[in-house]
């Protein structure tokens, strides 16, 4: 099987290889990250929409760890779907089985859809990799980018949305700038694509490993730095429905509601990290 039809297909989930990586997840998260995290009572229940910020590079060990503490609260047979990049899915073969083994699927509407239907919850990060990428100085930006498409979704099926923020795995990594723009205008020769094969809608100038010094969004090992997760309280609109997800000035609404949700989340961990070097 492909590495593309992997990403189209619930079934290639596998809690079995999640539960033997659960010893290794749990070493990064003690030791290797240091993770602290609150929030998790928040979780309805029922089925949501997680949606998250992440950071530090195509690893995003914030992440991982976040999926780490969904398995060790809920089990590895509950199923969530994360919705990952299509550009992901052309390349790093190993990578894509093990990510499609614990829940990964194509980031597009249609599994989306599936995996809603299904009974299941799904994780979205709609920033993608112009999030993932943004520059160190903009670590405490929360960068959704203008995608809406989860809103509709959410509105559609009347999920909740769970927000999903944290801070430190900038640190595992060091975004000076991103130059998308500027390497963009090479695209016409042919040569802006060489890296992934594909257009990553970022072209990041980094510090971290294993490069030293990484010229576009390249895969990266993540330096060992404390995270802090949360997850934060549900967010209920007033309407839900298939009419609700098709009014456009209804759907920016709930964009901006979420976006200023997340930041204001976002906002309080800085302030609590603030006010522990204060007292130190």
């Amino acid at each position: 099987m492909s590495n593309q039809q992997l990403g189209w297909s619930l079934d290639y989930r596998d809690p079995e290889t999640i539960q033997k990586l659960m010893p290794f997840w749990d070493c990064l998260y003690k030791y290797y990250f240091q993770v602290k995290t609150d929030g998790w009572e928040y979780i309805p229940d029922s089925q949501v929409l997680f949606v998250g910020s992440h950071n530090g590079g195509l690893a995003a060990p914030d992440m991982t760890m976040m999926m780490y503490d969904w398995f060790k609260r809920f089990g590895v047979e509950k199923p969530v779907y994360g919705l990952m990049h299509p550009s992901a899915w052309r390349v790093y073969s190993a990578v894509v089985d093990l990510a499609a083994k614990c829940g990964a699927v194509v980031a597009h509407p249609k599994m989306a859809i599936r995996a809603i239907e299904s009974g299941a919850s799904v994780l979205v990060y709609p920033g993608g990799a112009e999030d993932v990428f943004r520059p160190y100085e903009e670590r405490d930006k929360i960068k959704l980018v203008g995608r809406k498409a989860f809103i509709k979704l959410a509105l559609k099926y009347s999920l909740p949305i769970v927000p999903l923020v944290s801070k430190g795995a900038h640190e595992t990594l060091y975004v000076l700038t991103d130059l998308y723009q500027q390497a963009k205008s090479f695209h016409d020769l042919g040569w802006f694509e060489w890296i992934l094969n594909v257009d990553p809608q970022t072209f990041p100038i980094y510090l971290g490993l294993p490069w030293g010094i990484a010229l576009g969004p390249l895969p990266n090992i993540p330096l060992p730095n404390p995270i802090r997760t949360r997850v934060c309280p549900p967010i209920y609109f007033k309407h839900y429905g298939m009419d609700a997800s098709k009014d456009k000035d209804y759907v920016d609404e709930c964009y901006d509601i979420v976006e200023r949700s997340m930041q204001y989340q976002l906002d309080l961990l800085y302030q609590l990290e603030n006010e522990r070097f204060v007292r130190i």
